[in-house]
């Protein structure tokens, strides 16, 4: 827990976007997405693409992750805040309304309108930070290479503009 807890905080949350809160997380998410750093037997690259994320996991047992992942998803997650007035409303169009004529559809449909996400299929949302959800945003848009363990989000990622996905993020920062 101690190399954990040096990017994501002793208590699952991270004290700033570099790194993502994993307080409150499900904990079936959180095993999916560390064994998404491992390269998969017949693969040539782990689906998802990050050197120190890579390590870390390499270094973990099955049993390890359950264990990591049930820690963290025992742990209460703080509230974040919204940072831009300006984009309030556009992030929270998006995020419970979708926008319909691009065929993206509301971030709430799947992740819950609170942002709690579904166990094992969609992960919780609410009060990540704002620079973290961009940053990840931006590798779904970027597809292959970049994220390549989440389709759906690939194609709606990609529909967003740069501004849409800075509102958005921001306004799940915010969300409770």
């Amino acid at each position: 827990m101690q190399v954990c807890a040096s990017c994501h905080g002793a208590d699952g949350n991270s004290a700033g976007g570099a790194y993502p809160k994993l307080a409150g997380q499900h904990p079936e998410y959180l095993v999916k997405q560390l064994r998404d750093f491992k390269t998969q037997p017949g693969a040539r690259q782990p689906a998802r693409n990050n050197a120190i994320m890579a390590g870390m996991a390499a270094a973990l047992s099955d049993q390890d992750m359950v264990n990591v992942a049930a820690y963290f998803s025992t742990q209460t997650p703080k509230p974040g805040y919204a940072h831009n007035k300006n984009t309030v409303a556009l992030g929270q169009q998006i995020y419970r309304g979708g926008i319909a004529d691009r065929g993206v559809p509301a971030c709430a449909s799947c992740h819950g309108p609170t942002g709690q996400g579904i166990p094992s299929q969609f992960p919780h949302l609410s009060g990540q930070w704002a620079e973290y959800s961009v940053a990840q945003l931006t590798a779904f848009a970027q597809g292959p290479g970049a994220r390549n363990n989440n389709d759906a989000m690939h194609a709606i990622a990609s529909r967003l503009s740069d501004n849409e996905i800075k509102a958005v993020a921001d306004y799940i920062a915010g969300l409770h």
